[in-house]
């Protein structure tokens, strides 16, 4: 079972063997059939010890008397305790999950969460930035310096030299000052194509950390990325992309390289696969030393869905881009180009 948290490991000790032993074998269905990553199996543990420990207070020591009353009962507790509509929602959604699969499993006589309701979650319209601020974001480490984390402050770990002497090389060698020079230098491309790849793909942070060199096909100037639930998806990118990707392959990404590199595309300071809360980091640093309203990865994100859509791009083009398994994940985005639209309508007709 992927490891939640210590108040959640507890109770899951602390349930009967027969719940507990549900448990599992339910976080197992999520990770090795349904192909669920670990943080979506973690919530979905976490919720359903949480129902289930709620179902033992009310006298349910065997899962055979989990019904509908049960899962009432437990999504208005939480709501007493002040949960969000968006968590209600989730959690109401991971006692369904739940109840279908004990059905089909045999452990319950009927699906009793199939007519659970939930509380419909608020979506709120993300904000985005304008195609000249998400320009001037993107352009940002060539006119500025590194933010603040970004530069290295120890040499990436090297891979051990071979056993055999090397042959004397009669030229000298770079100094140390150059080296460290040369690291220095490859932030600023790292960064650069980081920002370039996020924009101009829409992709997920940790799906643009997952790349490696092997996924990005220069001819026909896609990359191969693997998303949600490891679905496999091609995206384009353009040509200010493909430059910054030539100039890091090319001068940067060989100035980090180390023996933890393995055949991660973006590396860290110190070697190792750029890691995405780094990442997120980056972006903030740059956008506010930039000037421009606070953002993230997700923000690129909504901004280069946004601006697709607002320049012509079918809806269902930009599902697949951004690798949504539902058209409705996506529609929101057409709701910002509508909000934009009437705050320009507002703005400039005589009889707004």
């Amino acid at each position: 079972m992927s490891r939640p948290d210590r108040g959640t490991r507890a109770m899951h000790q602390a349930l009967p063997p027969e719940l507990r032993d549900a448990v599992d074998d339910f976080a197992e269905h999520l990770s090795r059939v349904r192909n669920r990553s670990a943080h979506t199996v973690r919530a979905y543990v976490t919720d359903l010890v949480s129902l289930l420990d709620h179902a033992v207070r009310m006298g349910c020591i065997d899962l055979a008397e989990l019904d509908l009353s049960v899962l009432r009962s437990w999504l208005a507790k939480q709501r007493t305790t002040g949960a969000a509509r968006t968590s209600l929602a989730r959690r109401a959604a991971s006692a369904r999950a739940f109840s279908a699969w004990a059905h089909r499993a045999g452990l319950l006589s009927s699906d009793v969460g199939a007519v659970l309701a939930s509380p419909r979650a608020h979506r709120e319209l993300p904000s985005v930035l304008r195609a000249d601020q998400a320009a001037a974001l993107v352009e940002a480490p060539a006119r500025q310096a590194p933010p603040v984390g970004s530069a290295p402050t120890n040499p990436p770990v090297r891979p051990a030299p071979s056993v055999s002497p090397a042959p004397t090389d009669p030229s000298p060698g770079p100094t140390p000052g150059a080296a460290q020079t040369a690291e220095t230098e490859a932030v600023p491309l790292r960064d650069r194509v980081l920002l370039e790849l996020l924009y101009a793909t829409g992709v997920r942070v940790s799906e643009a950390c997952g790349l490696d060199v092997g996924d990005v096909d220069h001819g026909r100037r896609v990359i191969r990325v693997f998303g949600k639930g490891g679905r496999e998806r091609a995206v384009p990118y353009g040509v200010p992309a493909q430059r910054a990707l030539d100039e890091w392959l090319r001068r940067g990404r060989p100035a980090l390289v180390g023996a933890r590199s393995g055949d991660a595309l973006l590396l860290g300071a110190r070697g190792g696969r750029l890691n995405p809360t780094t990442a997120r980091q980056i972006v903030g640093a740059y956008a506010e030393a930039a000037g421009l309203p606070r953002t993230s990865p997700h923000g690129l994100r909504h901004s280069a869905a946004t601006h697709l859509l607002e320049g012509g791009a079918d809806l269902r083009a930009v599902q697949e881009l951004l690798g949504h398994a539902s058209l409705a994940s996506t529609q929101i985005y057409t709701h910002v180009s509508v909000e934009r639209l009437r705050a320009a309508y507002r703005q400039a007709h005589p009889r707004a």
